[in-house]
């Protein structure tokens, strides 16, 4: 029989990968300072572990990283449409003690943009030998993204109804049959679904990564909006009652930690709200890496999330470049778990 558990993501890590932005993808007008953000996000993940980096050329990606802990860097050169490792990486569970790699079938949010590329990433990482000492398993037979799930560690899972149920992903199975399979694929014993809860100018269908997250087992991050005037106000709202009313398998109610709504932040070529967050911080040993936008709610959510993780060193890195394509830092990376439980 097999025993499955899907761990959080502040269980000990192996190493966080990301997928370098190119010149040919739809990053090539801004290059230069999303390049930037990526260094910086790559140094401070290789301070404390080991970064795995998919790139186009290795060269060029290693002379941009000059500075960093280099011994603690694996370049892979592998072709790549984009630069979301949270959606095309390889989501870890454990199966009767040992780390296995599900490859699910990554479409392109849905089939609103290419993936040919990047739907192949993980199984060429795995060929490789890049994940030593965990097991594999091609499930392109499911549609699915790290983004859309959260987990407690514990045998429940988070994520909203917007992504999971949307068309073009797996609109062939009903709520509950996909509910089914999340429980069956995570070892899990409970979902829990959001109904709303929304940010302009997110390509995801409201991936879970950008309203509410896991902090420990007993709490959840999420987005609050105190503008009445801001057109989240209502569906925020909705979403804060919707976790004040969710239960932890014991019970007891999730204590609730508001993350502000960043001072609304624009594209500057065509004035588009751009969907800036701080719910999409990545854990890794010993620190958390926060996106922040060079606004006036920066300092704010820096301090909310000290007090979420007083044990770990917080990291603002300014993701202002990363928000112009819609995703922000936990879109681009991918942790993997050290291989005991």
């Amino acid at each position: 029989m097999k025993n499955i558990s899907f761990p959080s993501e502040w269980h000990q890590q192996h190493a966080v990968q990301i997928t370098w932005p190119h010149a040919q993808s739809d990053w090539s007008y801004l290059i230069d300072e999303v390049e930037k953000c990526f260094i910086q996000i790559a140094t401070e993940i290789a301070r404390h572990q080991l970064l795995i980096v998919v790139c186009s050329n290795t060269a060029h990606v290693k002379n941009k990283l000059a500075s960093a802990n280099l011994s603690n860097i694996s370049f892979h050169e592998i072709e790549s449409n984009d630069t979301w490792a949270r959606d095309h990486g390889g989501i870890t569970i454990f199966e009767n003690g040992n780390p296995l790699i599900y490859d699910f079938c990554f479409n392109g949010w849905g089939l609103k943009f290419a993936a040919n590329h990047d739907n192949q990433i993980t199984r060429q990482l795995y060929n490789a030998g890049t994940f030593k000492g965990y097991g594999y398993t091609n499930m392109n037979f499911f549609v699915f993204e790290g983004g859309s799930i959260e987990s407690d560690g514990e045998g429940t899972l988070l994520t909203t109804e917007e992504c999971l149920l949307s068309a073009n992903r797996n609109d062939s199975l009903s709520k509950a049959e996909i509910e089914n399979c999340l429980l069956r694929f995570f070892g899990a014993q409970k979902v829990l679904w959001l109904k709303n809860g929304y940010l302009a100018g997110d390509d995801t269908d409201s991936h879970i990564d950008t309203l509410a997250r896991f902090c420990d087992k007993e709490t959840i991050a999420y987005v609050k909006c105190n503008s009445t005037n801001d057109e989240h106000y209502p569906a925020l709202l909705k979403m804060e009652e919707e976790l004040r009313g969710f239960r932890q398998r014991n019970g007891e109610a999730y204590k609730l930690l508001p993350l502000p709504l960043p001072t609304p932040v624009y594209a500057p070529d065509d004035g588009h709200r751009l969907p800036a967050t701080y719910a999409n911080f990545l854990i890794i040993n010993e620190a958390v890496l926060l996106p922040v936008y060079n606004v006036d709610t920066d300092h704010a959510a820096i301090e909310a999330l000290k007090k979420a993780f007083p044990d770990r060193e917080i990291v603002p890195i300014d993701c202002s470049a990363l928000i112009r394509q819609h995703g922000s830092l936990h879109c681009i990376s991918m942790q993997y778990p050290e291989t005991k439980i």
